[in-house]
């Protein structure tokens, strides 16, 4: 199983270090000590607490659709000649930049700081992992 540093669980988590030893102490993570003595944490238990403690604004369209990857944030930028635009939207921590024709944006009414949301539906996903642990 994959063992993670607390400094690098609580960059995964958006928290402090001393956030990780609280969750230690409190019991919602383990820990356990690796070959050098250092505290560290099982990689599937803080990816499941990532998971469960991620927190997105709701979807406000109210609409179905097939796409389950969907990313409400706030527009943070819109680059825009007389054809086409790129917007660029914070949805959480994440950012998410798309490519569309301006009428579109026009119609929409994207605007800087205005909600929108982001719907991902790829044939095409890459997969990487950090140098040396392949």
């Amino acid at each position: 199983m994959s063992q993670i540093r607390i400094k690098d669980a609580a960059a995964f988590l958006s928290v402090s270090d001393d956030t990780v030893r609280r969750l230690i102490d409190n019991h919602t993570l383990r820990s356990s000590k690796d070959a050098s003595s250092r505290t560290v944490v099982d990689g599937l238990a803080l990816a499941r607490l990532a998971r469960t403690n991620a927190v997105l604004p709701e979807d406000p369209s109210g609409i179905g659709r097939s796409a389950r990857n969907r990313f409400v944030g706030l527009v943070t930028d819109i680059v825009m000649d007389t054809v086409m635009a790129q917007v660029e939207i914070q949805c959480g921590p994440h950012r998410v930049v798309s490519l569309m024709s301006s009428e579109a944006v026009r119609e929409l009414g994207l605007e800087l700081g205005s909600v929108a949301i982001a719907v991902v539906k790829a044939t095409t996903v890459i997969v990487e992992t950090p140098a040396g642990k392949a």
